[in-house]
């Protein structure tokens, strides 16, 4: 049971943010997908629903108890990604698993059980700098995901778990020569990956960002619309359910990855800056929550669940408007999707979790 103390601990303004822009989500996914068949955007109002009921039982759990499974969660993430790998053909679809009346995203999941691995490996990290075996040990935990995931393939989602990587080495203390080995090995890893990994359409993607205008109607046809789209919106923007580039059908994936670019054509620069806002507004109530931790466990989660939130937005924004590759990673909590907006439900329920205990044993 969760006592009255811990109830009156709820961060219910962050809820209320999260909710928030949830909503604001399944509002523009009705505009970008309307004439559509399906009801996608019933089904995000049924995922917001789940997910809400998630994430209020997740609160019922104590994060430190959730920290000693970790390595449990870790490794049963890490086996259904290899399984589907194997069984592909029978259970999985690229990176969805196919149940009878929906699809999950096990990778978007996983990262949830990264945050909390590291968590746990780096709350008992004693060193005042990141020394190599922990710069390895937390590499290694995130590459058995990360390339299970590319190999799905899912280039996009495996990337955001470099993120949480990231926000661990800083809090664990980088040293400036860890700092240039790392960059080092990165543009090895790039060079290596151009030359023997990425295929074709990849390559050509990764080309499009600079140059869009040399394939209008193949690799750089998502760009090029997705720029008419938010150019086009003006101030003020054409309206709800109005935008020429979304509703008859030239915005690709717009109830899902572009629906940044619905937002700027019928909403224009006015609603696109109110939803930076919003989210600029959630963001800051995540990172200062984490001064609100009672130990280092609780700090790299809340430092990790809000690196993992700013990550997908900055990477979405600056892909709709050209500044960045295309790879697939949604607008959180604003695209269409269940696991997706599970998994940044569960990253704020761990949030609230840490924070609402923080005065527990005191």
């Amino acid at each position: 049971m969760i006592s009255r103390r811990l109830i009156d601990n709820i961060d219910w303004l962050l809820i209320g943010l999260l909710v928030l822009n949830s909503l604001v989500g399944a509002f523009v996914i009705y505009s970008a997908s309307h004439h559509l068949p399906g009801g996608y955007h019933w089904r995000q109002l049924v995922y917001l629903a789940g997910s809400l009921i998630v994430l209020f039982v997740l609160l019922l759990i104590d994060y430190q108890i959730l920290l000693s499974f970790s390595f449990y969660l870790y490794g049963a993430v890490v086996s259904v990604l290899a399984l589907m790998l194997i069984f592909s053909r029978f259970i999985s679809k690229g990176s969805w698993i196919k149940l009878p009346f929906f699809q999950i995203q096990p990778s978007e999941l996983a990262k949830i059980a990264v945050i909390l691995v590291l968590a746990r490996l780096f709350a008992e990290y004693k060193k005042s700098h990141l020394n190599i075996s922990g710069l390895l040990a937390g590499s290694g935990l995130v590459a058995v995901p990360f390339f299970l995931v590319v190999l799905q393939p899912d280039l996009g989602t495996a990337v955001s778990y470099l993120s949480l990587l990231s926000g661990a080495f800083i809090l664990a203390g980088l040293k400036r020569k860890t700092v240039v080995w790392i960059i080092l090995l990165t543009v090895l890893a790039g060079v290596s990956g151009w030359n023997f990994y990425l295929r074709d359409y990849q390559k050509k993607r990764l080309a499009t960002v600079v140059f869009p205008s040399r394939d209008p109607q193949g690799s750089g046809y998502h760009i090029l619309q997705s720029k008419i789209a938010l150019g086009s919106g003006g101030l003020l923007g054409k309206g709800f359910t109005r935008g020429t580039q979304s509703q008859l059908k030239f915005l690709p994936a717009r109830h899902t990855d572009f629906v940044f670019s619905v937002i700027g054509e019928e909403f224009g620069f006015i609603g696109v800056a109110a939803v930076l806002f919003l989210y600029a507004v959630f963001l800051s109530r995540l990172f200062l929550s984490a001064g609100k931790s009672r130990d280092r466990a609780g700090v790299y989660i809340i430092f990790m669940v809000s690196l993992m939130v700013a990550f997908q937005l900055l990477v979405n924004v600056a892909m709709v408007i050209g500044l960045f590759p295309i790879v697939g990673i949604p607008l959180p909590l604003l695209s269409y999707g269940g696991s997706s907006l599970l998994a940044n439900f569960l990253g704020v329920g761990l949030v609230l979790n840490v924070k609402m205990r923080r005065f527990a044993n005191i």
